[in-house]
């Protein structure tokens, strides 16, 4: 233990796979008559249902280099190029992972800081995510997939067993070792160059230490100059845009398109927006331990980025568009090569009903369905996978104009959001330590 509750960590960090003696076995979540085993996590929240001191979240985060006393963990005191970045990637059978992959390392400006975890769900024949794309590295060393491959940790995993992103995504929060930011993303994305330097930037700008930079990503068609790397865009996404839908699983809020458009002229950092968005998060390390994905829930799509986001809420953190694209994503409708690339949900008999199970614990965890009894869905683990005590869901919904009871979602959130209002109003809230918004002082009620 290094203090105050948190695990000691260096750098570099051994992976996953060499600790295979410290591995747990746990039932599947998806079946529990089938076991799964998955490394430990590096800590269990910290947060102790309370807001989480400066002085806490700066004992989490190794730097490359360690301190006179051979202390990695230095705090704001570890110069910037130095700060280590943990990337975590979930990829269902997805040809374009070690492209991905490839990326990351080739255009970082400091690569020798990056980690990625990958959770690589494949069947015998697929591409696989950490091997390099042209021939093999004894025939062709140089490629960025063989030069960093100590920096590379995977979790292979059969694709029959996948029950969904959540799931995938919580074992890579398990793989997870203290590195002082925390970056997620799709597994078919292309990055610009110098990315990390940009995005670490950018999120020192916010001087919010609970600030999390997350949003849609724009497709990669026409983003990219080939021969620099370097962003063709000025505008960027903003998470405003969400409604009430119904399914299967039950009615539940789902992301719309997000408006994408230049960042206000008067702002010079990344912009407060409401929501969380699963395809591209970056954060300091802390987040991954607090907010981790829940075990318990399978074969989850839509409903993911409304557990993350509203947990992460309750303990404290702040959810922030970036000022500029570090990344663009492949998506399916403008890419051919994209339309057959298979999706968890092609397990979805093996697993059949577990995903209504899990949207009534989701939902209830974050108090989203008050008209039904807890009696009705699992409270497994909830100290891990619960709520924080630094906020409450209802100020987020009694903010943000979400009326739980009649499922209805106040409309033109988007007109306070994306103009900069909400920033305007929210960002002098923010605590003088730089430990998150300081919502007990915002009396804005969206009213649509």
């Amino acid at each position: 233990m290094y203090k105050l509750g948190v695990p000691k960590s260096t750098w570099p960090v051994l992976s996953t796979n060499k600790e295979k003696e410290t591995w747990i076995t746990l039932p599947h979540p998806g079946d529990s008559a089938m076991d799964i085993t998955l490394p430990p996590f590096w800590s269990h929240p910290v947060h102790n249902n309370e807001l989480m001191s400066r002085e806490k979240a700066m004992a989490i985060g190794t730097c490359i280099e360690p301190d006179k006393d051979g202390n990695y963990q230095r705090g704001d005191e570890c110069p910037m190029h130095q700060r280590t970045v943990f990337v975590a990637i979930a990829s269902y059978r997805d040809w374009q992972c070690k492209h991905t992959v490839t990326s990351i390392f080739h255009r970082a400006k400091h690569p020798e800081r990056i980690r990625v975890a990958v959770v690589d769900q494949i069947v015998d024949g697929d591409d696989i995510c950490d091997e390099p794309i042209q021939e093999t590295c004894a025939t062709m060393p140089d490629q960025d997939i063989c030069k960093y491959a100590d920096q590379i940790d995977v979790y292979r995993m059969d694709a029959p067993l996948a029950v969904g992103p959540v799931f995938a995504r919580h074992i890579g929060h398990r793989q997870y070792r203290g590195e002082y930011y925390s970056m997620q993303s799709d597994a078919h994305v292309t990055f610009t160059q110098d990315w990390d330097e940009d995005i670490l930037q950018q999120q020192e700008a916010t001087k919010d230490d609970m600030a999390v930079l997350t949003t849609y990503l724009t497709d990669i068609v026409n983003s990219i100059d080939e021969k620099t790397g370097k962003s063709l865009r000025s505008t960027r996404p903003i998470m405003c845009n969400t409604d009430y839908e119904g399914g299967p699983q039950g009615k539940h809020l789902r992301h719309g398109s997000q408006p994408e458009q230049k960042p206000p002229a008067d702002l010079t950092m990344p912009q407060l927006e409401p929501w969380w968005a699963a395809g591209f998060s970056f954060s300091r390390g802390h987040f991954v331990v607090n907010v981790p994905y829940d075990f318990y829930q399978p074969m989850i799509f839509q409903g993911e980025e409304m557990s993350i986001g509203i947990r992460g809420f309750t303990i404290g953190y702040d959810f922030y568009a970036p000022q500029r694209s570090v990344c663009f994503h492949h998506y399916a409708s403008l890419n051919k090569d994209r339309v057959n690339v298979p999706h968890f949900w092609e397990n979805t008999k093996s697993y059949q009903g577990t995903g209504k199970r899990a949207m009534s614990r989701l939902l209830g965890i974050v108090h989203m369905n008050p008209e039904k009894s807890r009696s009705e869905w699992g409270h497994e683990e909830e100290d891990i996978y619960g709520l924080g005590a630094v906020r409450t869901p209802e100020k987020f919904y009694e903010t943000f104009g979400i009326d739980v009871l009649k499922k209805k979602a106040q409309p033109h959130l988007c007109r306070f959001v994306a103009d900069g209002k909400m920033h305007r109003q929210f960002i002098p809230k923010l605590r003088s330590d730089g430990m998150g918004i300081d919502y007990s002082t915002i009396k804005y009620k969206h009213k649509g």
